[in-house]
This record gives structure tokens, C-alpha cells and sequence, in this order.
């Protein structure tokens, strides 16, 4: 069975169990048809020494090397970096000993792995495959900068077997920064397989809007959701808004929505959730809203049309590639009027979208058996 060694920049650990979730998702689809396994390294300011655990998540090894790091001044800047690099040196030597050899090494997130991933090659004639899901590349992000990073992206872009972004807008957005490869190829996001067990929905006298991020105001814009709202709730109360997820701006947006003072039972905060909550709550929900200022491929999209639930979206990054007139509604970004208007519409016509036609179409499209497959058929063309 082929070998795979996943590195990524982001990843779930000890201190952000939700970071990089997509990335372990990967990994378990590509478990399905190789043998996979995981090393991550995390900085950690408050050790003194290097942290070693290894651990087994759905069949898959994980190796987590956690680093010190002292983030002040100048000096520690190369004192992290080189612990950093400490960091793979040792994780290497442990796979290694465990008598892991990969034929492939999947590098995800951009740029320090790719290097990584470069520096492997060189040293074991293993190839490499990047998959990139950050939205710095696209132009209302414009933070892909400094010319030593972007050569540096270039050269180890350049140097991989193949590169699989999230969406074909992420593809154009790395593109258009000279981000040049002979093998480009859109290899989707994937759905956990706890969003196939459909659960039959409890009895509720609202209709329920849904929405699951990670609440970061800068890229969400959770508060134009509130607002949208809000406002709505001054001509209808026959429906509540429920909100799942924790983040760096949970405190912030949970006290802007008490200073809107909704009426009772209108809005809901659940906190982080499991996966298989998560589902529970779309298949217990109407439709799902997402307002985003930014975004590549967003996995809560593919778990709404997973559940066949419709959604309202804003016409950002590759949401469209998904999501069309059969499964939801697509509005501009920042749009809160336009946002009003289309939830008081979704309230009265979301039983008209093919629920069943929505599950089948996302099924085939983001399944871990389908997306697992897709990366194995790229892997094998990558070590001939």
C-alpha cells in the first residue's frame, strides 16, 4: 500500500482543536486507499523544551512536536526558526524509527511546509504535492507579501509534483501571482462522514436559520448576520437564527448581539460543537446563511448541501463553483439589505429547493471515498 507523509501548517492540536480540521478530514479520505500518516509541529511560548506525542486519530499515526518560542525581539526570531526547523528534525527521526517510509509527502499550506516538503526530497528522492487552502492570494486579501516570501512560494510551487488548491478561484488567485506548476488540479474540501447519518428532525414550532463558523469578524462578518436579523425580526418572529462555533471574536460578537436586544427566542448561541452535533443541528434546521467578506471554499457549505439543506451566500471565492439556483441563494458581499430580503424569502420557500437532489449532487462531490480517491489517482500519476 502507498506511503503518504501529510505536513501542514495548520492542524487540530492540543491548544486549537478545530485549526486545520479540513486538512486531518484529507488525510482520513486519502486513509481510505494509502497508508497515511501525520506530522505536525506547533510553536508553544510557554515551554522551555520540545514536546513529543504520538497519537492514533481514525487509523491515522499523528506525530505532534511542540516547540518553545519566545516571540521577542530579533534575536528569538531565528531562535524560533531554527527551533522550528529542530521541530521537523525530530519528528522525521520518529517516523522514521517507526519504520514509516512515504512515497509521497503531501505538504498543505503554504509557504514554510512547501519548504519542508522541498528540503525532504532533496534529502530522501521523495516527491512532494501541495494542497493550499489560505485566501491571502486573492485580491481583497492582498497579504501575499514580502519579495523573499514570494519567491521562496514560487520556488517551492514550482518544484512540487502537482498542486491541488481548494477551488478554481483559488487556483486563478495563485496564478495570477506567478504560482506556476505543470500540474494544477481543483481537488475539493471533504465532508465527515457523520453528515451521512441522516437524523430524523425533532418537532419545533419556528422555522430555524442555521449558521457554523469559526467566528473571525474580519473574514465572517457575523454581525451583518445580526443586523440582517435583527431588522427582520421587526416584521416576523416566526423563525430564530441558532449559531454554532467558537473563535477569536466569539466575546466581542456575543456582546454586540445582546446590545441589539432581540425578543426572546429569536437567537441562539451554542458554543463549539462536535462534527456530529453539528449535523444534528442542519438536519434540525431550515437553511443555513453565511455572510463572508472573504472566502476559498468554506467546509460548512459542503456540510449544508451534505444534509440537503439550501443556503443563502455571499457571492464570494469558489462558493459559487457550489452553489447555484438548485441548492440556495448567492448575494453580494457586505449586502445587508440584500441579506434581509432573501432570508424573509428562504423563510416562505425554502420547502421548494429538492432536498434529495441537493444530498445526491453534494454526496458524489465532496464524500471522503471521492475525494480520497481523486488524491490517490493524482499520488499515483506523481511517483511514476
Amino acid at each position: 500500500m502507498m506511503k503518504v507523509l501529510f505536513l501542514s501548517a495548520w492542524y487540530p492540536n492540543r491548544n486549537d482543536v478545530m485549526s486545520g480540521l479540513f486538512v486531518r478530514k484529507h488525510a482520513e479520505a486519502v486513509s481510505k486507499y494509502c497508508d497515511v500518516e501525520v506530522l505536525y509541529v506547533h510553536p508553544d511560548k510557554t515551554l522551555k523544551n520540545f514536546q513529543i506525542s504520538v497519537s492514533a486519530e481514525n487509523g491515522i499515526i499523528e506525530t505532534f512536536i511542540y516547540y518553545p518560542v519566545n516571540l521577542l525581539g530579533i534575536g528569538n526570531m531565528f531562535t524560533k526558526f531554527f527551533n522550528y526547523l529542530k521541530a521537523y528534525h525530530i519528528g522525521f527521526k520518529i517516523v522514521h524509527k517507526s519504520g514509516f517510509s512515504p512515497d509521497i509527502v503531501h505538504a498543505n499550506i503554504l509557504t514554510r511546509t512547501g519548504f519542508i516538503a522541498y528540503l525532504y526530497k532533496k534529502w530522501k528522492n521523495v516527491p512532494y504535492v501541495i494542497t493550499e487552502h489560505w485566501s491571502r492570494y486573492l485580491p481583497i486579501r492582498n497579504s501575499y507579501k514580502g519579495l523573499f516570501r514570494k519567491k521562496l512560494t514560487k520556488f517551492v510551487v514550482k518544484n512540487a509534483q502537482a498542486v491541488f488548491p481548494v477551488s478554481e478561484n483559488l487556483r486563478t488567485a495563485m496564478l495570477n501571482h506567478k504560482l506556476e506548476n505543470l500540474n494544477y488540479t481543483v481537488i475539493n474540501n471533504t465532508v465527515d462522514p457523520c453528515f451521512a447519518i441522516e437524523i430524523k428532525p425533532q418537532p419545533r414550532t419556528k422555522k430555524r436559520i442555521l449558521h457554523v463558523s469559526c467566528f473571525d469578524e474580519l473574514a465572517k462578518n457575523v454581525r451583518g448576520i445580526l443586523n440582517a436579523t435583527y431588522e427582520l425580526s421587526k416584521k416576523r418572529n416566526d423563525f430564530e437564527l441558532v449559531l454554532i462555533g467558537n473563535g477569536i471574536d466569539f466575546d466581542e460578537i456575543y456582546q454586540y448581539a445582546q446590545s441589539l436586544n432581540f425578543e426572546p427566542g429569536i437567537l441562539k448561541f451554542t458554543g463549539e460543537k462536535t462534527p456530529s452535533e453539528v449535523a444534528e443541528w442542519f438536519y434540525n434546521s431550515d437553511f443555513f446563511v453565511l455572510f463572508s467578506n472573504y472566502e476559498n471554499s468554506p467546509v460548512v457549505v459542503a456540510e449544508s448541501l451534505f444534509c440537503g439543506k439550501p443556503l443563502i451566500s455571499t457571492n464570494v471565492g469558489g462558493i459559487s463553483e457550489h452553489v447555484n439556483d438548485s441548492n440556495g441563494i448567492l448575494i453580494p458581499a457586505g449586502d445587508e439589505n440584500a441579506l434581509i430580503q432573501n432570508i424573509d424569502y428562504m423563510l416562505d420557500h425554502f420547502q421548494e429547493f429538492n432536498s434529495e437532489e441537493i444530498k445526491a449532487v453534494a454526496r458524489q462531490k465532496f464524500s471522503m471515498e471521492s475525494i480520497g480517491n481523486l488524491l490517490y489517482e493524482q499520488y499515483k500519476q506523481c511517483v511514476k
